[in-house]
């Protein structure tokens, strides 16, 4: 546990007039505190009644007093929460005199930070933590959740084990050089780091899914001017947000709209019809959609029968990993009927963005592309967890190649420390002191 000497205090409840107000103090002047508060020791867990009155004698308001002695609390230190009135007023006149009384004002995300520095949570349960305030959709609460429980920690700590081992495995080959066996050769070293490998991309197709849970999943709409993208986003989004004309080129910037499906957050961008134009205004607009394709996670291709083929070329600036899904707009038109299937790993729909008719199983597939239906242990992730795990496939791609095709076992162990050290930055095994700053300064205050 990590010895703290100071005492922090803050207001933990919304900004704004509430029924109730919350304020929190940690630290070791906490038992101190709360005896001042209420004029004698308080008892363990027990909500005391109490006056809280000034340095005067004042009363500044009536509320509940709780104390939680260390170590069973949130941060691991002696905790005490005070309940009031939700006036801001009164919350900062009891602020005040908690800090008269030895308490200093927290910083964003202090109170969870000390719960991990004294073992109470690890930094992906903890930023689990600050995901589950933000979330947006029912979806990524209930995600956000399971990492707070440690579901994605669990995960990530097997697979370090299984990377360690094989690590020992590969430095004890080589400590024996002189000897004429080649225990590099063993096979049961390329079966552990075959299935290293491939319990590694499970768990990085997993926390994909958990970050498009907890971001909320980004759709680019493209396609040819006039193809009904603009209609296709009112029809999702459920109200006229973007202008629609019969005029080719009406959409000149990018338009975005928050929608959730059935509890998973979509984060919608219609774009510029994607063509060559002398308009300078047009010109633009063309440019930030091919810029909004390369940040998306999916791109939604409206296009026509006669046109489709022609318009796949229009995937070109989505990157690799991205999903693509056709919509064959217009069906109401050429007199076809609602379907779906899959070319090349792509999947197509035909709908109408006007009738409505199709636009289900748009959605609905939409909602499994941002996570619905990953099942119960789903969890939440951040672009920096997915960034590291894909760190990690890369050491072993190169672990592997050291071995098969240089038997360079300095190497395959250098690459497998790498290995280790970056997804010990998941859990906060190997983390920097800038990173923690980043990680808890985007915190709310009192949390």
């Amino acid at each position: 546990m990590t010895q703290t000497t100071d005492t922090i205090a803050a207001i933990a409840s919304a900004p704004g007039a509430a029924g109730v107000g919350v304020l929190r103090v940690s630290g070791p002047l906490v038992p101190a505190v709360a005896q001042a508060l209420l004029g004698r020791a308080p008892q363990p867990r027990h909500a005391h009644f109490v006056t809280f009155r000034d340095a005067q004698g004042g009363a500044i308001d009536h509320g509940l007093l709780l104390h939680f002695p260390t170590p069973a609390s949130y941060t691991g230190e002696h905790v005490l929460e005070l309940q009031g009135h939700g006036s801001a007023m009164l919350l900062d006149a009891l602020l005040r005199r908690v800090c008269e009384l030895g308490a200093r004002l927290a910083r964003p995300g202090e109170f969870t930070e000390r719960a991990f520095l004294n073992g109470k949570l690890d930094l992906a349960q903890a930023e689990a933590v600050a995901d589950l305030i933000a979330a947006r959709s029912q979806a990524g609460a209930r995600a956000a959740l399971r990492s707070m429980e440690g579901v994605f920690s669990r995960r990530v700590e097997a697979l370090l084990q299984s990377l360690i081992a094989l690590r020992v495995h590969i430095e004890a080959a080589i400590d024996f050089p002189e000897e004429e066996i080649d225990f590099l050769a063993d096979p049961a070293i390329a079966r552990q780091l075959d299935a290293l490998r491939a319990r590694l991309d499970g768990l990085l197709r997993e926390a994909q899914r958990g970050l498009r849970l907890n971001d909320g999943l980004r759709v680019a709409i493209v396609g040819r001017p006039n193809a009904g993208k603009s209609s296709l986003l009112n029809a999702l989004a459920g109200s006229e947000r973007a202008i629609v004309t019969a005029i080719a080129g009406t959409t000149r910037d990018v338009l975005r709209e928050s929608v959730a499906l059935d509890g998973v957050a979509l984060e919608l961008a219609d774009t510029a019809g994607l063509r060559d134009t002398d308009d300078e205004v047009e010109r633009e607009g063309v440019r930030r959609a091919h810029g909004e394709l390369a940040r998306a996670d999916a791109a939604l291709l409206v296009t026509d029968a006669e046109h489709a083929d022609a318009d796949l070329a229009l995937f070109g600036a989505l990157p690799a990993g991205a999903e693509r899904v056709v919509l064959v707009n217009k069906i109401d038109l050429a007199g076809n009927v609602p379907h779906a299937e899959t070319r090349d790993g792509i999947r197509w729909l035909w709908a109408s963005a006007k009738t409505g008719a199709g636009l289900d199983a748009l959605r609905e597939h939409l909602k499994q592309l941002a996570g619905a239906g990953s099942g119960e242990g789903a969890f939440s992730a951040r672009r920096r967890h997915v960034l590291a795990l894909e760190a990690v496939r890369e050491h072993l791609a190169r672990t592997a190649h050291a071995l098969v095709a240089t038997r360079a076992g300095e190497l395959a162990a250098e690459e497998l420390r790498q290995a280790q050290h970056a997804l010990g930055e998941i859990t906060g095994n190997y983390t920097s002191d800038d990173l923690l700053g980043a990680i808890f300064g985007s915190f709310c205050i009192g949390k």
